[in-house]
């Protein structure tokens, strides 16, 4: 790092593609490399963003003999998640990586110990809560207008027919953040235990890679330190339902309810106790009211947040490099991750920038993936409770 400006190697481009303008104009970038086993994505990618040719590399370890990079984005497939994090932070560079953190709970232990000796940071990039919903019910939650948060429920609806070959029969629950990381991050509570339940099935073919027949999984997860319980719900295959990535916080005072459908906006809920007042006043007997609280009911417009960042990449937050004829899968059907990307890239670069570790940080990763591992393996041995491993506690 020099004169507080930083390089950034980005692997895997299929994706990685849509971050590189936004680290390109960010003010605490110099530079850009990207990496990818596709020469000719590597080449697009290139011409399209002016990259030089001694900036694209065809792996990792290529990439890591350029002492110059001072941090590695990875956006590369799962299963290789927890490998190049570790081989990232072994080679003493920062690292953000793309959900989910690793495949088992000794992937995630890995990482946290790769971590711990490099002294390097590593984020976990969970889009969902740099997304302008999140903020909104945040800052409501911490002005106290939802009032005790009694419930919460999450969802992340796909169908990924289609999609590369490594996600064929990927189970349900082992990519859970898009969906519990909200609820997680906005009581800033850890998860304590889980227990999942399949339902339907898949076919067969889809059952060969990962031994999963499941076709939907569904948890509770239990909460260290809270009587509040998250519901979580995921599939992939062979549901009749269009993508959402959703969550609902069900409070004393106020409740938010995501939209069912994309062309509308979500619903806030305000109990109030107006009318059973008002007949009291009115009757003298406090009996003889009417059952219920009033509910009052509207829809919102959620604001967008870009003027929290930079004024060189806010407009990020409603522009990508994706338009109607160059779209990346996840990215249209995610109806653009919330205006995400730009808060989530400026989070990593300013917690180097600022030698701090990030707001989503490996403990925090590990505990949202795990949250979902151990509801797959509850799922997968017919319900039974799982305790979720202590991350923060680790040596």
């Amino acid at each position: 790092m020099q004169n507080k400006k930083i390089k950034i190697g980005i692997v895997g481009i299929s994706f990685g593609m849509e971050f590189v303008p936004i680290y390109q104009k960010h003010p605490h970038v110099d530079s850009v490399a990207i990496a990818d086993l596709n020469s000719t994505l590597l080449s697009v990618c290139a011409e399209k963003f002016c990259i030089p040719e001694s900036d694209c590399y065809m792996d990792l370890d290529e990439m890591l003999n350029d002492t110059s990079i001072d941090a590695i984005h990875i956006c590369t497939p799962p299963s290789s998640h927890a490998e190049l994090s570790v081989k990232a932070l072994n080679a003493g560079r920062h690292c953000g990586c793309t959900i989910p953190m690793g495949m088992s709970i000794d992937e995630l232990y890995e990482v946290i110990s790769a971590r711990k000796k490099s002294g390097k940071n590593y984020m976990f990039l969970e889009t969902t809560v740099f997304g302008r919903e999140f903020f909104y019910i945040q800052e409501m939650y911490k002005k106290g207008e939802l009032g005790k948060i009694q419930y919460m429920t999450c969802a992340h609806y796909q169908d990924m027919e289609g999609w590369p070959e490594y996600w064929e029969g990927f189970p349900p629950l082992m990519h859970p953040t898009h969906a519990v990381g909200p609820c997680l991050l906005l009581l800033d509570k850890t998860p304590a235990s889980v227990y999942g339940i399949g339902s339907g099935r898949v076919r067969d073919s889809l059952k060969e890679k990962y031994h999963c027949p499941f076709s939907f999984e569904s948890a509770f997860i239990e909460l260290t330190d809270s009587d509040v319980i998250i519901e979580m719900e995921r599939f992939l295959y062979e549901v009749s339902r269009s993508y959402q990535e959703c969550f609902r916080v069900y409070g004393n005072q106020k409740s938010f309810e995501w939209q069912q459908l994309s062309d509308e906006n979500p619903v806030l809920y305000e109990r109030t106790g107006g009318i059973q007042q008002e007949l009291i006043d009115i009757d003298g007997d406090p009996n003889r009211f009417s059952r219920g609280s009033e509910i009052m009911e509207k829809r919102i417009v959620v604001p967008d947040y870009g003027y929290r960042l930079p004024e060189e990449i806010a407009f990020f937050t409603t522009e990508t490099v994706y338009n109607d004829k160059n779209q990346h899968l996840s990215f249209k059907q995610g109806g653009g991750h919330g205006g995400s990307h730009p808060h989530m890239i400026h989070e990593f670069i300013m917690s180097i920038i600022e030698e701090r570790k990030p707001i989503i940080d490996d403990i925090k990763g590990a505990y949202w993936t795990a949250a979902g591992i151990c509801a797959h393996l509850s799922a997968m041995e017919g319900g039974k409770k799982m305790v979720i491993p202590a991350f923060d506690k680790m040596k």
